[in-house]
C-alpha cells in the first residue's frame, strides 16, 4: 500500500473553531495577494493554528 504524503513544507494548519470574519483577518479595503499572504500567515502565527508533522 501507498504511504500517504506529508503536507509540503511540514506544516499543517487547522481552522477548525474559528470565528473571525475575512473583513477582519485582512480588513476592508483591497490588498494584493503578498500583503494577504502576509496577512494570513500573521494570523495562524498569533492563533497558533500552525503545526509542524
Amino acid at each position: 500500500m501507498a504511504k500517504s504524503k506529508k503536507a509540503f513544507g511540514g506544516y499543517s494548519i487547522n481552522f477548525k473553531g474559528c470565528k473571525d470574519t475575512m473583513e477582519s483577518v485582512f480588513g476592508g479595503s483591497p490588498i494584493g495577494p503578498s500583503d494577504m499572504t502576509k496577512k494570513i500567515w500573521a494570523y495562524v502565527k498569533r492563533k497558533k493554528l500552525a503545526g509542524k508533522r
